[in-house]
């Protein structure tokens, strides 16, 4: 949206970053509609244009983290230009690394993308990828059934490096093709009118009910949750309008900031889009975006309804009140603004799901519609500038995000490539098969738990890669299909964005609050507490996620799972009952949600 900002001069550094947005996201459209683009090509460019976003552009660092930033960025470029260059002639030597300068080239590669991983998400994604590669290396070292046979150096790296089976992967290439083109599209929606809209929305549906101010955070975060893809983002975006209203209104900081906290993570599973890990899910499984997309709704809804009777509970406990009635939106300025968020998604939904598009065409088609609004303001006038400046901002803030997300995958790509290379990704499912006694739902509680460990350590993407990477086969082994597997494992790879010591959202939404950050974690887990249960109830109840073949079955699953999440948020929230009746409502509820009826 412009602002007076818009106006006033602008220093080089923006207009450098804004050539390089425009670039980056031109890139990741260009590629939509050009065919075949060789993998040692696309892959190694999309790392050259996000490697600037996080060795160049921060600028709150140290001066030898600069200046360390400014050699790693220009050695990275230089081999990625090598390894574009020769490309033809690197898939001829079959993943081995002729020369020393090849191995200069894996080295400077290797320590970039850790690097990049390091500066985004901190340290334990990196520090994985180093023991991982410490275990590649050195693991023939390690007596018994967890060693390997001695891989050569020029083998091991070159698989990493210049073949397609490390931070060329299969992942990367889910980075390139589908994950940044969608978060082009929440980009180009939520900068302009349309993030907007989504407030408009959420405040004229629920608020003026009690909580009201809760519930919009509820509704605004699930609509852009869906396209932020990042639940760190969605607190960032929608919590800044919510948490301040919340506590204005007399809600507690410690619950303002759970509701957010809670909301925002919910957006990483709600569909159309459900960020990075539902595309990643898609193209793992080989199966269309629709199946997931409509696998998840259900699982969604639930979600999204366990934590609006938490939040009505709460209200009643603490008496909170609608929003004021001046501060809702009329229905002309709802009508004026929902088209920004109306006319783009209803063209990706038609183009996905009428049409039989691939995601990445029904995405691009989206995008284009929504640069076209990106001229109007809520008035309905056009301005030319007001297009150019916008569309600048929509393209620097995706490719910051393409940035991140990207630093995660092609790092993750590093640790499932030495999974691969040695194997040992197989001898941890033997060990749960061990462990499990053969038993699923052995398997499935230790599949949990090691999703929420990993979680706390790594980004949920990555948790999510590399969970499905061990532990899928061994579930998949004890008959459960990939897409509940996939589900399973995805869910419970987003448990620790709430759940302490971790829980990043909690961390971020307590700061906004201004409150002490356990007293957000504890209601925080009790909103959010359809994340812990969900999962475990559709694969006990397998008809929830095929509503597609079993709609009424789907339906009566949902009606019976909702009932028993209603009594599990009454046993947890409302503390006026006595402990004997809310440990009674509690394991009913979790017999109801859990048991299946089918």
């Amino acid at each position: 949206m412009l602002t007076q900002e818009t106006d006033t001069p602008r220093p080089l550094y923006y207009w450098a970053m804004a050539l390089l947005a425009l670039v980056t996201v031109g890139f990741h459209i260009y590629l939509i509609f050009t065919g075949l683009t060789p993998n040692l090509v696309s892959r190694p460019l999309h790392l050259a244009l996000v490697l600037p976003w996080i060795f160049l552009f921060p600028r709150n660092s140290s001066k030898s983290t600069v200046v360390i930033g400014y050699v790693l960025l220009l050695l990275a470029l230089m081999a990625s230009a090598y390894i574009i260059f020769n490309h033809a002639d690197l898939e001829d030597q079959y993943g081995s690394l002729e020369g020393s300068l090849q191995f200069w080239i894996a080295g400077v590669l290797i320590l970039s993308v850790m690097e990049m991983a390091r500066r985004s998400v901190k340290l334990a994604l990196p520090l994985t990828a180093l023991v991982a590669l410490l275990y590649g290396i050195f693991g023939h070292y390690i007596p018994g059934n967890f060693g390997h046979q001695e891989i050569p150096l020029e083998s091991f790296l070159g698989t990493l490096v210049i073949a397609e089976g490390g931070i060329y992967g299969s992942l990367t290439g889910i980075s390139v093709n589908v994950v940044a083109v969608f978060v082009i599209l929440g980009a180009l929606v939520g900068v302009g009118e349309g993030g907007n809209a989504f407030m408009a929305i959420s405040t004229k549906l629920a608020g003026r009910l009690k909580g009201g101010a809760a519930k919009v955070s509820v509704l605004a975060s699930a609509f852009f949750g869906s396209i932020s893809g990042s639940a760190s983002a969605n607190v960032a975006s929608t919590g800044a309008f919510t948490i301040p209203t919340m506590k204005r209104l007399g809600y507690p900081g410690s619950l303002a900031a759970a509701v957010e906290a809670v909301a925002s993570t919910g957006g990483q599973i709600m569909p159309p889009l459900m960020g990075a890990g539902a595309f990643i899910m898609a193209e793992l499984l080989g199966v269309n975006y629709t199946t997931i997309m409509g696998a998840a709704i259900f699982p969604a809804i639930l979600f999204f309804a366990t934590v609006w009777i938490g939040v009505d509970i709460f209200a009643s406990k603490y008496d909170l009140l609608a929003i004021n009635e001046e501060e809702i939106p009329s229905g002309k300025l709802v009508l004026r603004l929902s088209p920004f968020f109306l006319i783009p998604f209803g063209i990706l939904l038609l183009a996905l799901l009428l049409v039989g598009k691939t995601p990445q065409y029904a995405a691009a088609l989206a995008i284009f519609a929504s640069m076209v609004l990106l001229a109007i303001d809520r008035e309905w006038h056009f301005s030319f500038k007001r297009w150019f400046f916008t569309l600048l901002e929509a393209a620097i803030v995706a490719s910051k995000q393409i940035a991140v997300i990207a630093s995660v995958i092609i790092c993750a790509g590093i640790i499932i490539g030495v999974l691969n290379i040695t194997g040992v990704g197989v001898k941890i499912t033997s060990a749960i098969l061990l462990f499990s006694g053969g038993k699923l739902w052995i398997a499935l509680i230790l599949t949990a738990f090691a999703c929420l460990v990993l979680g706390m350590e790594v980004p949920t993407t990555a948790a999510y890669i590399i969970s499905v990477s061990v532990a899928g086969p061994i579930l998949q082994e004890y008959g459960l299909p990939a897409l509940e597997t996939h589900l399973f494992v995805f869910w419970f790879a987003l448990l620790s964005t709430i759940t302490p010591p971790v829980c990043g959202t909690v961390f971020i939404a307590a700061g906004m609050a201004d409150s002490h950050w356990l007293k957000v974690a504890s209601k925080a887990m009790r909103l959010g507490i359809g994340l812990y249960i969900i999962p475990i109830a559709f694969i006990s109840n397998r008809y929830l996620i095929h509503p597609e073949t079993d709609l009424l079955f789907s339906l009566l699953s949902f009606v019976k799972i909702i009932a028993g999440l209603s009594l599990v948020s009454y046993g947890l929230v409302n503390d006026t009952y006595s402990w004997t009746r809310r440990l009674g409502m509690l394991l009913a509820g979790l017999l109801v949600a859990i048991y299946p009826m089918f």
